[in-house]
């Protein structure tokens, strides 16, 4: 019991003793106008004190113990009572028309947004994000998505076709000028073969070959037969090595006809590169390949695991917070106060279906706690909320009483002169 309500308990029995000492202390000393108007007093103020205190205690048990008719209606009328509550509390407080035009008005989004902005500015919602972020990275587990990152890696590289993929290298070649480079590089590697010492033997021995093996008759295998008496296989290969360094060496200038009818080939070749049927489904066949072969689940883990060793690094970092998450937390609530509307209207529904569908329980909810209490712990509450009014009511019976007492003593004394 609340100590309000045992302080004015403790008032109303003290209104009523003193009543009782009044009534009795002036029984003896009647005879003055003065006595009988305070002994008329007293007794009407003990009459009244007594009756409401019997009405008061009536109402929430028998009085003196007695099982008197009429009395304890509380405890003798719960289930009514219970009831009565139940159906107000549902049908006309907390109707499921009221709660729902309630919410209709209610702008979740806006209070929530302020109440977000509000604590992202605080040092604990700081600190609670990065913890969160840090578990959240945490309990990946690597070996698990690792298969994962493995099929998409290689459906990935299956699906690329490798036709487009040689048009893209061929571009760039061009764009390089790999015609050019590639020509010059491959003139260079010749010159410096060609230049070599063993180089001019093996010319002139291939070359003195050739025509030994040449049939021919006439002026011809005269005019054959006439070289090989004159050269040997030095000389001839000096000739042919001096004759294919000049060659060389036309072509490696720029303005040479030769070198750009030959660059324009290598330029086309490259360009028809994704044509070629048989290169393309040579390279796809490759790739297949090496793709069946191919294994990166240890090399995928060691990736994801230090990717999620350099993440948890990262979230110390004291510039994350203001660079990174505060920005992009501001760009989600701006997205939200774009959609409002539409937010604010999707938890209207949710809670109005919500309602719908579990307006009773309210109702439930209220009985099945009312029902949990006993009768004395029931009384008890109720005494706690509204005891302290009731127990005025004994003091102002007392003290009415007394007062009217006074006003009927004094009329019949009045009487009696007249």
């Amino acid at each position: 019991m609340s100590t309000k309500t045992k302080s004015s308990k403790k008032i109303a029995l003290y209104s009523l003793i003193i009543m009782g000492i009044g009534f009795i202390a002036t029984t003896p000393f009647q005879g003055s106008l003065w006595l009988n108007l305070l002994h008329g007093g007293f007794e009407a103020g003990l009459v009244g004190g007594l009756a409401d205190w019997f009405a008061v205690t009536a109402l929430f048990r028998h009085p003196l113990g007695l099982p008197i008719p009429h009395t304890a209606l509380l405890p003798n009328n719960r289930k009514r009572m219970t009831n009565g509550l139940v159906s107000m509390l549902k049908n006309d407080w907390l109707s499921k028309e009221s709660i729902q035009e309630k919410v209709k008005h209610i702008p979740f989004t806006e209070k929530l947004i302020a109440l977000f902005v509000k604590q992202m500015q605080t040092d604990t919602f700081r600190k609670g994000m990065i913890k969160l972020i840090k578990q959240m990275i945490r309990y990946i587990e690597i070996e698990k998505i690792t298969p994962f990152i493995k099929n998409q890696i290689v459906s990935t590289l299956s699906n690329i076709e490798m036709s487009k993929l040689l048009q893209l290298v061929s571009s760039q070649l061009l764009n390089e000028q790999f015609d050019k480079k590639a020509l010059d590089h491959i003139l260079n590697k010749v010159e410096t073969w060609l230049r070599e010492e063993q180089t001019r033997y093996r010319l002139g021995t291939v070359s003195m070959n050739v025509l030994n093996n040449i049939q021919a008759d006439g002026m011809l295998a005269f005019a054959l037969k006439t070289i090989q008496s004159l050269l040997n296989e030095e000389k001839l290969g000096n000739i042919v090595q001096n004759l294919l360094l000049s060659v060389i060496k036309s072509l490696q200038r720029e303005e040479e006809p030769n070198r750009e009818a030959l660059i324009l080939y290598i330029r086309k070749e490259i360009r028809s590169i994704n044509e070629n049927k048989e290169l393309v489904e040579g390279i796809e066949k490759w790739k297949n390949q090496l793709l069946a072969k191919w294994d990166p689940d240890q090399l995928i883990a060691e990736s994801l695991h230090q990717i999620q060793q350099n993440a948890l690094v990262f979230l110390e970092n004291k510039e994350f917070i203001d660079t990174y998450l505060l920005p992009l937390m501001n760009h989600i609530l701006d997205n939200i106060k774009e959609n409002k509307i539409t937010i604010d209207d999707w938890i209207q529904k949710q809670i109005t279906v919500f309602v719908e569908n579990n307006h009773s329980q309210i109702g439930n909810l209220v009985q099945e706690n009312l029902d949990k209490l006993d009768n004395e712990t029931l009384i008890d509450m109720m005494e706690n909320n509204v005891g302290k009014d009731l127990q005025w009511i004994r003091v102002n019976g007392a003290v009415c009483g007394f007062i009217i007492g006074i006003f009927l003593t004094g009329v019949q004394a009045l009487s009696r002169l007249l």
